[in-house]
This record gives C-alpha cells, sequence and structure tokens, in this order.
C-alpha cells in the first residue's frame, strides 16, 4: 500500500422513482456490458450550464461536463496544458494582447458548425456580471475581440498571467452562441449540447444522467457507445454498486473499502494523489477572530495519524495551501502538531480544558472519503486542548450556497481542487477576501494577495505567493489538513486513466 502511494505521488510531481421507470423500460442501469459503461458517481449534476452558479465551480462535477462540453484549452491526466477548441495561444510580447486560434471541423451536437464567434460569445458571457459566473473577476480582463478567419485577437484590460491556465480551469467551457441565444437558460437545460465526445441522452435530476457518444466528435471516439452515470452520493451505496456488478466503476469511497474491493477476483483499482485538497477553512467571525485561538486549532491536530488511521496510509498531510508539484509549493512551510503548544496559546486567551472554547464546525458526509470520520477525529483532539467544537454535518450544496453568502460557520471542512496547480487558484482566491470563494475577509492578506494576480514577473510573482503562504500560516488564517488521495475501483474488463486533476472522465475508460 505505502509503496503504491509514493510511486504515484512521484507521479504526479512530475508532471428513486426515476431508477424504477427506466428498469421497468428495459433500459436498465445494471453494468451495460462491452458497449455501456455504468459509473456510481457521487454527487448529483445540478446544472447543465457549466459557467455559471455554484456548480460551475464544484471540481467534482467537471468529470461530467467534461464529457459533454470542451474546454478553450485541453489537460492531459499528468496536468499538462494541450490543444482543446483552441489549437493555439499566447500574449503579445508587450503583455497588452492575447492571440487565440481556433480549431477547425468541429460540429455540435445538434449538427451546427462550430466557429470562432462560439468562442467570442462565450468569453464575453463569462466576463458579464450579468450572467452569473463566478469567474467573471477573471473573463472581464479580455475584450475588444477582432475574428480574422480562425484566428482571434483581443486586448488585455488587465494582465492576467495566469489566463491561459484558467482556460482549461473551472467555468472555462465554450458554449453555442446560435443555439443558447435560441432556446435561452431553461431550454439549455433542458437540452444542452456542447462538442465534446458524449451527447446527454436523458437525464433525471438527482438520479442520473445517460450520456451517448457523438458520432461527429473532433476528437477520438471514446470506446463506450452509452455511459450511464448514477448519483449515488452514499458511500457505502457506492461499494454495493461495484461489488454487486451493477455498476463498472466508483470512487471516493473508504480505502478500507478500497483495500477490500481490489483484492476481490473481477475487480482492480487505482489509488493516486490528486490535486484536492482537505482543509477547514476558517470565518473571521466570533472566536476566530483570536489569533491564539486559530493557532491552537492548528497545532491541535495530528494529521499523520488521522492518515494513517482513518485513510490507511493514502494522503500527505500539509500545511499550506500549495501540494507537491504546484507551482508555489514550499517545503520549508511547516505547522507542526504540538498539543502543548495548543494548551499554551489557548491558555494565554483565558481557555483551558475546564475552560474550552466553543464553536460550530461543518463538514460533508460521505462526499470524500471519510470527511466526517475526520472531522470527528479532529475534534477529539481539539477536546484534548481545551476546544469545544460541535459538529453540524451539510450537503456540499449547502457549503457553496453558505460560501457564497459568507455565512460559514467559524469552521467548515472542504476539499480544494486546484487542477491547474497556480497559486493564484490554490492560496490566491481561496484566501483572498473580495473573491467569491474565500470566508476569510481582513485587509491585511487582501492587500499582500491583490498585486499578485497581475504580476507580470512570473519569479516575483511565485515568491509572492510563498510569501503570503508563510504569512497565513503565521497568523493561522486556515488550517490544511492533507493532499486527497482518491480510490477508483473497477471491474477488471475496463481500463481507467486517471487523471491527477481527480477528473474520473468517462472518455478516459477503455475495454480491457
Amino acid at each position: 500500500m505505502t509503496s503504491n502511494v509514493q510511486l504515484t505521488r512521484r507521479g504526479f510531481m512530475g508532471a428513486s422513482v426515476a431508477l424504477s421507470a427506466l428498469l421497468a423500460s428495459g433500459s436498465g442501469l445494471m453494468a451495460q456490458g462491452k458497449d455501456g459503461l455504468t459509473i456510481a458517481y457521487n454527487l448529483p449534476v445540478q446544472s447543465w450550464d457549466p459557467t455559471t452558479g455554484p456548480a460551475a465551480v464544484n471540481p467534482a462535477l467537471q468529470s461530467i461536463y467534461l464529457a459533454v462540453f470542451d474546454r478553450y484549452v485541453g489537460q492531459g491526466p499528468d496536468l499538462s496544458f494541450g490543444p482543446g477548441l483552441l489549437t493555439d495561444w499566447g500574449f503579445s510580447e508587450d503583455k497588452t494582447k492575447i492571440t487565440m486560434t481556433v480549431r477547425e471541423g468541429v460540429k455540435w451536437h445538434n449538427g451546427d458548425d462550430f466557429t470562432p464567434e462560439d468562442i467570442v460569445w462565450s468569453l464575453e458571457r463569462a466576463a458579464n456580471p450579468e450572467t452569473g459566473n463566478p469567474m467573471q473577476f477573471v473573463w472581464g480582463k479580455i475584450g475588444n475581440y477582432v475574428i480574422d478567419g480562425n484566428v482571434i485577437t483581443a486586448d488585455l484590460l488587465t494582465f492576467e498571467p495566469a489566463l491561459f491556465k484558467w482556460m482549461a480551469f473551472l467555468t472555462a467551457f465554450v458554449l453555442p452562441k446560435n443555439y443558447y441565444e435560441k432556446v435561452g437558460a431553461e431550454g439549455f437545460e433542458k437540452a444542452p449540447i456542447g462538442t465534446g465526445p458524449y451527447m446527454v441522452d436523458a437525464f433525471e435530476q438527482g438520479a442520473y444522467v445517460r450520456l451517448k457518444a457523438f458520432p461527429d466528435y473532433w476528437g477520438d471516439a471514446p470506446a463506450f457507445e452509452t455511459v450511464t452515470l448514477k448519483f449515488v452520493t452514499d458511500a457505502a451505496s457506492r461499494v454495493a454498486e461495484v461489488e454487486s456488478g451493477n455498476s463498472d466503476i466508483t470512487t471516493n469511497i473508504p480505502y478500507e473499502e478500497y483495500d477490500r474491493l481490489i483484492a476481490k477476483d473481477g475487480l482492480s483499482g487505482e489509488a493516486v494523489p490528486i490535486t484536492d485538497i482537505g482543509m477547514i477553512f476558517l470565518n473571521d467571525i466570533d472566536v476566530m477572530l483570536d489569533k491564539n485561538v486559530r493557532l491552537a486549532a492548528h497545532h491541535a491536530i495530528n494529521k499523520q495519524l488521522i492518515i494513517d488511521r482513518l485513510l490507511r496510509g493514502y494522503g500527505v498531510p500539509l500545511s499550506t495551501l500549495e501540494v507537491p508539484g504546484y507551482a508555489a509549493y514550499d517545503e520549508s512551510i511547516k505547522v507542526d502538531y504540538d498539543p502543548e503548544k495548543a494548551k499554551e496559546l489557548l491558555a494565554a486567551s483565558g481557555y483551558s480544558t475546564d475552560n474550552p472554547v466553543k464553536f460550530t464546525v461543518q463538514t460533508t458526509r460521505g462526499f470524500k472519503p471519510k470527511d466526517y470520520e475526520m472531522i470527528q477525529a479532529v475534534v477529539g483532539m481539539w477536546r484534548k486542548v481545551g476546544i469545544e467544537a460541535e459538529i453540524e454535518v451539510y450537503e456540499i450544496a449547502k457549503h457553496y450556497e453558505l460560501r457564497a453568502a459568507d455565512t460559514l460557520a467559524p469552521a467548515a471542512f472542504y476539499n480544494w481542487g486546484n487542477s491547474i496547480g497556480d497559486p493564484s487558484t490554490s492560496t490566491g482566491f481561496s484566501m483572498f477576501g473580495p473573491s467569491p470563494h474565500a470566508v476569510w475577509d481582513t485587509p491585511d492578506l487582501a492587500v499582500k494577495i491583490g498585486p499578485l494576480f497581475g504580476e507580470p514577473d512570473e519569479e516575483k510573482r511565485i515568491a509572492g505567493y510563498k510569501a503570503v503562504s508563510k504569512y497565513i500560516a503565521e497568523e493561522g488564517y486556515v488550517i490544511p489538513l492533507l493532499q486527497y488521495v482518491m480510490p477508483v475501483v473497477f471491474a477488471s474488463d475496463v481500463t481507467v486513466t486517471p487523471y491527477t486533476s481527480g477528473d474520473l472522465l468517462p472518455q478516459a475508460v477503455g475495454k480491457a
């Protein structure tokens, strides 16, 4: 087990009514045989517009979106960037303009031709605050588009050093201009189309989506004609799905179940360190305004023990929101497990095991392997030093709602995804108060991070983020816990290409 994690870590561094009705119809949601694939997925699709609303920034939904839609820039299993709907891109020498070359010969799922106008419309729509794109502050930095054949030029209204990385990340999907304007937002939700390898064939909110291979896809044809993704939010039920053969693949299950299942005949697995970070957001309210409380809460957590006992060794402890392989990872920044220091810090603010500091900590349950159990363990460690935390369980969608409204509890467990490995999309947006994804809003941090978003000197930008990470650790503004290892279990008659982004792409599944 240990050697497997180390090996894959080196690789990372390099680089329901509806169900009954469907069964009754004869279509079935059982594992589908050689032309069909069934995946037990850990959360449902909430929206079919991958560019707006909270669902657009949910890392776990990107796998489904990537089956149907294409991004401007593509990304490989090792996080390397490559052509998507753009085949070439770059900044002008003076960093005032960009040039993009659009892929030719692409079709939308309804048969319409894909054009450069779709690119421009999608980018302009993403930049419009009225459309609800959570990353509008990125896309709004480009404007004044000019189309010449299949080449687009535009002005950089504000320089964004990670712009083209963003084009392979959250909300960076191209939508069909003519079709969307014809059917509107409501019509698109009912019948979404993209340019991806699969078309939406059937969808039942909260239950499943069935995808059908798009015969005119511009890239390699997927191995399976149909893919059914069952939305199975309970981890034990996902285990049962793959063990019974009702599903061919599942992921994000408890690690002890992963070890048990891959030892069974007919099943295989991969456990790969991914770019997701298990972390505890701290909100700048109530007792969290006390630096001693924040730092004590961090020093009291034995992260390696949690990984060893609950995650069976599958995980990498972290002290910052940068992981090995990220551009601004700094291994010298450490927040050690030190319960005696935690007690001293709390005592300095008048707290002890006899007079504990009290607050609420929120967490999901079953969304990620052992998420609830990890917070239970953390709460137990806190109790030993003089922190009494009450656990509140919520669904992941509720987390996004509360975070967008800046109404999270004083502490809230979350998994942060950053598949492009840039510090602006980890430490930057998670800790920059004006960002809709941050909850720590004190101006001292905002003035340190703000200028880095537009820093043209790459060496200075990365050094700046390392300094910010050090400051955050010293102030205790967030509690990073671990880099996740994603367990994937699958039937032995299929093959799975793991993505260190954490994506489980239907088109990356083959036949053994």
